[in-house]
């Protein structure tokens, strides 16, 4: 137990890390939204949004990276455990205000475990691969703000995120 009385799951008797087991867990409906920002230049910005980058067409290759990713959280998080997905979106959002885009991830699965970290990993690789496909006009591009908007289901029931 930690000073805060939380058990370490994901560490054995000795101190190494191992992945959880869910096995006594029930397989509930469970769902993850997370977000990305990506900020550029206006002229970057403009060129994006009339396809006009160099590379094609950089917000529907995000996108379906995104989704892509989302599936293979489990070979790229070293204790996440594989998960049947039934519901992956990627949205790609422009806002004019940054100058750039939102990115939001929606992942659901019924399963023993939940989906966060397939959802981070959607945005994440979402936001990493408008930044490849847009580099060409603009190597300063930001990824800012990656975080879990909200969560539903399982045993520490639903969470939103204040931020």
């Amino acid at each position: 137990m930690t000073q805060d009385n939380f058990h370490i799951t994901h560490l054995d008797n000795q101190g190494q890390a191992q992945m959880v087991d869910v096995s006594d867990k029930s397989s509930t409906v469970r769902q993850a939204v997370a977000t990305a920002r990506v900020r550029m230049r206006q002229e970057t910005f403009v060129a994006i949004q009339a396809g006009n980058a160099p590379k094609g067409d950089v917000l529907g290759t995000a996108r379906l990276a995104g989704i892509m990713a989302a599936k293979q959280t489990a070979s790229l998080i070293p204790l996440c455990h594989p998960l049947p997905l039934q519901k992956i979106e990627v949205q790609v959002t422009p806002d004019p205000l940054l100058p750039g885009y939102q990115l939001y991830a929606t992942v659901k699965t019924k399963a023993e475990t939940g989906v966060e970290m397939e959802a981070l990993t959607a945005v994440s690789v979402a936001a990493l691969t408008l930044y490849d496909m847009a580099k060409a006009l603009e190597k300063s591009i930001q990824i800012e703000s990656i975080h879990l908007v909200s969560k539903t289901g399982g045993k520490s029931g639903d969470y939103t995120s204040q931020i």
